[in-house]
């Protein structure tokens, strides 16, 4: 694809239905239809599309879109969506289009393969950059996550849901749980405040202990910081009752934090919420699963790895990330990408693959591939 593709103004907007297994959630808001449509851009949503999270073709229809079928919502200029395309939307990827989603191309080297072959140009919403290292398309997803992660975990602690059959917050003259939180980031941090808020004894580790010095004036209940090392997480992984994983490498596979050996040495029917899981996942154990069998026993530990944990409350995350996407969406589709680029410089680590090439050093290194510079790319 040429730059003067990338260039012009992109007039069509297409929101398909995502179909990943058990994904209820859609890419724009009614609300976001309607500041696209006023600004003079045409959106095509597919019929159906916003079923999951609530709302109706008739929402966003009044709000001025397009109901359309999958193909026509397919058809445009710029496509919209939630997760990664799925192998049965690979033969949608065209060169003349921009599709902007989550990719997490490091944990779907398939979807890689699909975008370099067809030559469409994929923007990340987990690597747009802000300078101080911000990621602002990740953060209210990371968010959901992190909440959902301690909420999820005390869930499964209950022994009619396989766990250890303990109380997150235990109770008077009760130990309550013991938690351990591996990363502070966005995700990390809304764990580790939710569990505590719960009253569970909460060990929070990074390896920044300028991170957790930054945090450490907002920290409450039984919430403990320490910097993260491999003798240290021998010797608290065995101890705990609920183990969340939450580290993260923009564009890149999670580090593997989690040996097959810390595992067997944890208690028996204790949690792992790996929320990691859509970068490869942190635990060497974890395997994807979904919110229809959310969790896997191994060596005894339950394992929950839902690559799409905030699909479990859609209508949240739906208003959530379009709250965030709504002007990037408006840069790209009514000024075109290179504009879009120049006014948010931070688009351009967004950029996955441009014209058959990889263009995110953390997303090529993760492939194996050569990756080019993003301006070299648009050229």
């Amino acid at each position: 694809m040429g730059s003067s593709v990338l260039s012009k103004p992109m007039a069509t907007i297409g929101i398909p239905k995502e179909i990943k297994a058990d994904e209820l959630r859609v890419a724009l808001t009614p609300d976001g239809v309607k500041e696209l449509v006023t600004q003079g851009l045409e959106v095509r949503v597919q019929s159906g599309a916003g079923e999951g999270a609530g709302i109706s073709d008739d929402y966003f229809a009044q709000a001025g879109a397009q109901i359309v079928s999958k193909e026509e919502a397919w058809c445009t200029h710029l496509v919209v969506k939630v997760k990664e395309p799925q192998k049965e939307e690979f033969c949608f990827l065209r060169e003349d289009m921009v599709l902007f989603t989550y990719l997490h191309l490091a944990a779907y080297p398939k979807v890689g393969e699909a975008l370099l072959k067809s030559k469409a140009t994929g923007i990340g919403y987990e690597t747009v950059q802000m300078q101080t290292g911000f990621l602002p398309l990740l953060a209210p997803m990371s968010e959901i996550a992190g909440r959902l992660a301690a909420q999820t975990g005390a869930n499964l602690l209950e022994r009619p849901k396989g766990g250890r059959g303990v109380l997150i917050g235990g109770c008077t003259g009760v130990s309550p749980a013991k938690v351990a939180v591996l990363g502070a980031g966005t995700v990390g941090w809304n764990a580790a405040r939710v569990a505590a808020a719960m009253d569970a004894e909460v060990i929070l580790l990074d390896r920044s202990p300028e991170r957790l010095r930054k945090l450490e004036t907002n920290r409450n209940g039984r919430l403990v910081s320490l910097v993260s090392s491999r003798g240290l997480l021998e010797r608290i992984v065995p101890t705990v009752d609920l183990l969340i994983g939450a580290v993260l490498t923009p564009g890149g596979r999670a580090p593997t934090l989690i040996t097959e050996k810390m595992v067997q040495q944890m208690k028996s029917n204790s949690v792992i919420v790996d929320v990691a899981i859509d970068q490869g996942g942190c635990v060497s154990t974890s395997k994807e699963t979904t919110h229809t069998q959310p969790t896997v026993n191994i060596h005894g530990v339950q394992h929950y790895a839902v690559g799409n944990m905030p699909g479990a409350v859609p209508f949240t995350s739906t208003e959530a990330l379009t709250s965030v996407t709504l002007p990037y969406i408006l840069g790209i589709a009514g000024r075109g990408l290179e504009k879009a680029i120049t006014e948010r410089p931070e688009l351009l680590s967004g950029l996955n693959t441009v014209n058959g090439s990889i263009c995110h050093p953390g997303v090529a290194k993760a492939l194996g591939v050569a990756p080019r510079h993003p301006m070299a790319c648009l050229r």
